[in-house]
């Protein structure tokens, strides 16, 4: 019975090394669920890691675009993939910002990695925890292309949104979803998308240690900052607090198959 639920932050990550014990166990205290992320080999094993010692923490499991520098091994994640705790596959996706404008071997290198774990997604039946920067409309055309040839069981979640309404009204098509960060409670670019989407295709996330919401900026991020997060798309949405604290946790229940009944 979770109160809230952070769909991405990096709890493996050195910056909670003095204290990651003590913060999980307020996050517990709280009901606050959590998916820790990986983003290479060495972090998704961390991820499966604290998965397994505390209750309310998952895993997802992948190779971030530019972060992981090796392919994405089937013969190896084909083993790991059966721990109930790895609920999703990923950070994957796309990641155009931080490369060279006309690089167009790591684009086809980050292409290449991508859909290999869209592939591995759908045969273990996963949802994809996308990541995609200034690549939107290579990131739609890929997965227009396996919608088609997979149909529903192609799913997820654009992670920590940052396109428009239309590429918003595209994803949506696909059926996907979208989460959204505490970057929305200290700049207004993000209100229209938030109004546009339906609420029952918008999760939470922190996308901790990265990017505190208010009244937290300049400090770590923290998964127990995520009532901040469901504070301001309650606020966009016009909508009852309490209301949208149950929408949200049970469309990440929904997402991730996590088997909780609100």
């Amino acid at each position: 019975m979770y109160k809230y639920f952070d769909t991405h932050a990096h709890l493996d990550m050195s910056q909670f090394d003095e204290d990651r014990d003590i913060l999980i166990k307020k996050l517990q205290d709280e009901n606050i669920g959590v998916i820790t992320i990986g983003v290479d080999k060495k972090s998704s094993l961390e991820a499966i890691k604290l998965s397994e010692k505390y209750d309310n923490v998952f895993a997802s499991v992948g190779f971030h675009p530019i972060d992981a520098k090796e392919e994405f091994k089937w013969e190896y994640f084909s083993e790991i993939i059966q721990n109930p705790k790895i609920v999703a596959i990923g950070e994957c996706g796309l990641e155009f910002f931080r490369i060279e404008k006309d690089s167009e071997e790591e684009k086809k290198r980050q292409i290449k990695l991508f859909e290999s774990q869209i592939d591995f997604a759908v045969k273990y039946d996963k949802p994809l925890m996308i990541h995609c920067r200034n690549a939107h409309k290579d990131v739609l055309a890929i997965l227009k292309v396996k919608k088609q040839k997979y149909g529903d069981k192609l799913r997820g979640i654009i992670h920590f949104f940052s396109g428009n309404i239309q590429e918003a009204q595209e994803y949506i098509d696909l059926g996907f979803s979208f989460s959204f960060g505490g970057v929305i409670t200290f700049t207004s670019d993000y209100d229209e998308v938030v109004k546009f989407i339906p609420i029952d295709r918008i999760l939470s996330e922190t996308d901790a240690p990265f990017v505190a919401p208010e009244p937290y900026r300049g400090k770590r991020n923290e998964p127990i900052y995520i009532k901040e997060v469901v504070k301001k798309i309650a606020e966009l949405k016009e909508e009852d607090l309490a209301k949208t604290k149950d929408i949200l946790v049970q469309n990440a229940v929904n997402m991730f198959a996590l088997g909780v009944k609100l």
